[in-house]
């Protein structure tokens, strides 16, 4: 019974602990070329679970854009705000820079037309310059500044802190990128759970509604975004497991191929109409004009071209128009779609490859797709959509999902399936791979290159996470290279199949400390490799391990005479007390000398030694990661942008209210009559005149002020106002609150004589002091409004509105909780029951009392003669 209760305890604890709401949240960040998404999980009540986070601008997704101008940072749409203007002070694709080499990086900017002062950090990647001519920032740190301004977004959504998210990533991010991506999210304040690959949020959020316990389906995610192609395949399945001893169906999915065209996307469809246009005004202006020297025209030129693209996407045409585009020459022109799709054709033609290689590679034929589902913007465009359709064989192509959000939703799943604080009822099991496959190679003194020295550790799509572990024969300290497999399946402008190296040391000195000593086996090292869950792959760990084999001295063992002795003893069949205690106190004897004197032999025993490792990085190239004292040099220069960006918003927020209370208080003093009644005419022109010095500071020597300086200015205002306003207030409120306080006592005579006549149970004294407590407020009310009639309504008021309605309160308070008294329960009388109706007289008490003492005796005699006879 009680293990009963006890589980069933149990059960109804977890059930409560299940259904408890988490004070927690955490968030997905989709980060784009471009663009950039955020969706949280919240469970707290009134909200949705899942959603999208809106930014300042009620916008579902915000420019993925840092930008410095005028000694100030500015990150999403202010930054997309000044990009016609000032396209060299605006830096996008800065996710796209992190881990490429300087040439790389350059060449891409170039191709973009993207006027970035970029220059060569010591890694040998870029690092931009801005405006001031000497700051140079990382890619991590203004990556990380867009990762915080995420954050910021999904904590205002969620009115929680938010410190832990997901971070998606495209499948043909390496090395290098992700490790920087990391880094990027330590200097953000972030912490990432984890990395997750695009199309795995997309398959998330394709099958967590979906069931699969029916029938297993391949699906294809095609996704165009603005820089990169890739299609992924997919298979949904489901498998049965236990679950509180009932069995359940749970789906899963595991990808199993992905192919891409890092190079092809959203934007190269854009410069074509870029070079059509730009092309068609040289040609307008004629005497050797060329737009695309012009960083500013480009900008102009490019951002219309945006939008040129989007209305052809929904009509045959669309005209096109940038004013002032060079030297205040206007630009007009039209475009039909066909004309843009002729431009385009061989881009159609690389946009199915990635589709062909991944059935290629599968083996799977077209008929044997259940869903072809595309994502990303850049698959609006009504010919890609058909030349797909065309090699699919289809009349259409799915399009279940939100192609802009699909992958951050998705993502948003992940992060709560791995977060501690939050758990959802859904699941849908997740198994993907490495994109690339990894190698090591191990080169030292005196090692022989060999199957041991280089080979395979990672296959391509490899599941993840996964540790192992690898061991070589050899004495020497050596160095440990990590290699892609495949040379010629490397990341973006990746050159060297070569991402890490390591030197391993102290197996030398190990080995010679232990030399001496009899080896039962050559020295080994032990190297322990991981591949985490972000796909990032890293030796953690390096052994020693030394078996050697030693003559050790063990006491003997002579079992003989305590066995012959025990025998002795045990066959003799009849013994008495005595000879039995001789016996064994010889026994006792004879072992205690045995043990004395049995002495010491040696014995070979085998020992095995396990001695750490020392590992140092020693990777080189614009694929080494930041420094620790980079990342702490940067955590302080991104935390002084943000003080100085609050104080900023501090700044313009008090600048807003003060000028807003000037125009309001202008208005309120010209065109409400009643504040002539409650304020002199002193008053007011003093009033006046106020406004008009704070006005005229504001736009003259306060357009430089601090958030100080203006809390103060308006500080001075209210000091003046405020009482003005408030009187003008009370002149209604106030002869509200007196006429609700006058009803309420008239309705409080009819109160007390319902408890005289329904409860009278209250006591006097509780009925009398409610009485009480009334007519002091109504004596009260009747001096104050008599010293109101007394004093001007300029003056500061004999009593407020909010003093009527405290002492109301008090009353109603009191007097609820007298007529919550209870009604005292009836007293009732323990009454003796008889088994006879008629009392019995002393001496029928005395007889039956004879009687019991007699029966009693009896019995008890009885019961002695059956004792008696029981013990015969």
């Amino acid at each position: 019974m009680s293990k009963t209760m006890f589980r069933l305890g149990l059960m109804v604890f977890l059930l409560l602990l299940n259904s408890v709401p988490s004070r927690s949240a955490v968030s997905s960040i989709d980060l784009g070329s471009e663009w950039i998404k955020v969706a949280v999980v919240n469970l707290k009540p009134g909200q949705a679970p899942i959603s999208i986070a809106i930014n300042e601008m009620s916008k579902r997704k915000s420019p993925a854009l840092v930008a410095f101008h005028a000694n100030d940072r500015l990150i999403g749409e202010e930054a997309a705000g000044i990009v016609a203007r000032y396209p060299d002070k605006v830096y996008s694709n800065v996710r796209d820079l992190i881990g490429k080499p300087f040439s790389h990086v350059k060449k891409i900017l170039d191709s973009l037309y993207l006027p970035f002062n970029v220059v060569e950090d010591s890694r040998g990647g870029a690092g931009i310059k801005i405006d001031d001519g000497v700051t140079v920032y990382s890619a991590e740190e203004l990556t990380a500044m867009i990762l915080g301004y995420a954050l910021k977004l999904a904590e205002f959504h969620s009115k929680v802190p938010v410190k832990d998210a997901v971070i998606t990533v495209p499948p043909y991010f390496g090395q290098a990128e992700r490790k920087g991506l990391l880094q990027a999210a330590q200097l953000a304040g972030l912490n990432a759970l984890s990395l997750v690959n695009e199309h795995s949020g997309a398959a998330l959020q394709y099958g967590i509604d979906k069931d699969f316990a029916n029938g297993s389906r391949h699906v294809i995610f095609y996704d165009m975004g603005s820089s990169s192609t890739y299609a992924a395949l997919v298979y949904f399945s489901a498998y049965n497991t236990k679950e509180y001893g009932k069995t359940v169906s749970v789906n899963q999915f595991q990808v199993k191929d992905v192919k891409w065209d890092p190079e092809l996307g959203g934007q190269n469809l854009e410069l074509r109409l870029v070079e059509h246009f730009a092309d068609e005004f040289n040609k307008q202006v004629g005497n050797g004009v060329d737009v695309r020297k012009s960083p500013k025209a480009m900008a102009k030129l490019k951002k219309q071209v945006k939008r040129t693209k989007e209305i052809l996407s929904a009509n045959s045409a669309a005209p096109f128009s940038v004013e002032s585009l060079l030297d205040d020459r206007d630009f007009r022109s039209t475009i039909t779609r066909q004309k843009f799709e002729e431009m385009c054709e061989d881009l159609w033609e690389r946009s199915i490859i990635p589709v062909k290689e991944l059935l290629k590679h599968s083996g799977l034929k077209v008929d044997e797709i259940y869903a072809f589902e595309l994502i990303g913007g850049g698959t609006r465009v009504p010919k890609l959509q058909a030349k797909l359709q065309e090699f699919l064989g289809k009349s259409d192509v799915d399009r279940h999902l939100d192609a802009d959000e699909a992958t951050v939703l998705g993502a948003s799943l992940h992060a709560a399936n791995i977060s501690d604080g939050i758990k959802l009822n859904r699941k849908l099991g997740m198994v993907d791979g490495s994109m690339y496959g990894f190698m090591m190679d191990l080169e030292g003194p005196q090692l022989v290159k060999d199957e041991t020295t280089t080979q395979l550790l990672v296959p391509r799509l490899k599941k993840l996470p996964i540790k192992m572990f690898r061991s070589i024969t050899h004495n020497k300290d050596f160095d440990v290279s990590l290699l892609y497999e495949d040379e010629h399946l490397l990341p973006p402008g990746v050159t060297s199949r070569t991402f890490a190296k390591y030197s391993v040391s102290g197996l030398t000195d190990a080995s010679e400390k232990y030399m001496s000593r009899n080896l039962s086996s050559p020295v080994k090292a032990s190297l322990h490799f991981s591949l985490s869950r972000s796909g990032i792959f890293s030796l953690d760990r390096a052994d020693a391990v030394i078996e050697i084999s030693e003559w050790v001295e063990v006491p003997k063992k002579n079992v003989s005479a305590p066995l012959n002795l025990t025998v002795e003893a045990d066959s003799t069949k009849e013994t008495d007390a005595s000879d039995d205690m001789s016996t064994h106190s010889v026994n006792t004897t004879a072992n205690d000398q045995n043990t004395l004197d049995l002495g010491t032999e040696k014995k070979l025993k085998k020992r095995t030694f396990r001695i750490p490792l020392k590992i140092s990085e020693k990777t080189v190239g614009s694929g080494v990661p930041l420094s620790d004292e980079a990342l702490a040099e940067g955590i302080k220069r991104l935390n002084a942008l943000d003080a100085k960006d609050a104080e900023r918003r501090r700044t313009a927020e008090t600048k807003n209210d003060l000028e807003a209370y000037i125009y309001a208080t202008r208005e309120k003093l010209d065109y409400l009559d009643e504040l002539q009644t409650v304020s002199s005419s002193e008053q007011r022109q003093s009033f006046i005149e106020k406004l008009d010095e704070v006005q005229d500071w504001l736009y003259m020597d306060g357009e430089d002020a601090s958030a100080t300086q203006f809390e103060e200015r308006l500080d001075q205002l209210k000091d003046i106002g405020d009482p003005i306003f408030f009187r003008y207030k009370e002149l209604t409120a106030r002869p509200e609150a007196s006429k609700s306080a006058r009803q309420y006592l008239t309705e409080l005579q009819e109160i007390v004589s319902g408890w005289e006549s329904k409860k009278p149970w209250i006591p006097k004294e509780k009925i009398d002091q409610v009485l009480r407590e009334a007519e002091n407020l109504n004596k009260w009310l009747n001096d104050k409004e008599a010293e109101q009639k007394k004093i001007s309504a300029s003056a500061t008021p004999a009593y407020t509105s909010q003093e009527v309605m405290s002492k109301l309160f008090d009353l109603q308070d009191k007097v609820a909780s007298t007529n919550r008294i209870p009604k005292p329960k009836p007293k009732v009388e323990k009454v003796s029951v008889k088994n006879e109706t008629e009392t019995p007289t002393p001496t029928e008490k005395e007889e039956t009392k004879g009687s019991d003492e007699s029966s009693s005796e009896s019995k008890k005699e009885e019961t002695d003669g059956e004792s008696t006879h029981d013990e015969l």
